[in-house]
């Protein structure tokens, strides 16, 4: 008797700590009735900036300004930064994602990975949206462009 309760009890458990990792849904945006947000983003070539670049009021040089909003997806922003960088429009070409934001406790900035898109080519990370990855207003998106290259995705032969 006492096993059939461990048993019922490691039942439940289980069952609660899958229904906690559901994250929430994501509440739809009336892009016509919800005013846009400024998105300060920043591309580099093979990597990204470090976050020192992004300390004491500095920002790196190559600023691109994007009015958007929290449900913007990887895909929507790669869309964006190819219509202005005519470098990135190549099939096969990489965008690395990562939020940068405030170390509060250190002082500075850190950087987080969000997630990566390819162009000309569908991919897991293709729907994440801002507010899905904990982007909040004031932080800075940077891009690491890794440009297409023959021989296959990201220049690896194999």
């Amino acid at each position: 008797m006492a096993e059939e309760r461990l048993k019922k009890m490691a039942g439940l458990e289980s069952r609660v700590a899958t229904e906690e990792e559901k994250p929430e849904p994501e509440k739809p945006v009336d892009r016509e009735k919800t005013c846009p947000l400024l998105l300060r983003v920043f591309c580099n070539q093979n990597r990204f900036h470090r976050p020192e670049e992004f300390a004491r009021g500095n920002v790196p040089s190559n600023e691109l300004q994007i009015y958007t909003w929290m449900d913007c997806t990887l895909k929507e922003l790669t869309g964006l930064i190819k219509e202005v960088n005519p470098e990135a429009r190549r099939k096969g070409t990489f965008f690395d994602f990562a939020t940068a934001y405030p170390d509060l406790r250190r002082g500075g900035y850190r950087l987080k990975e969000i997630g990566s898109t390819c162009s000309g080519r569908k991919g897991a990370d293709d729907n994440k949206t801002l507010g899905s990855q904990k982007f909040q207003i004031g932080d800075y998106i940077d891009i690491a462009i890794t440009p297409a290259r023959p021989g296959g995705p990201r220049g690896r032969p194999y």
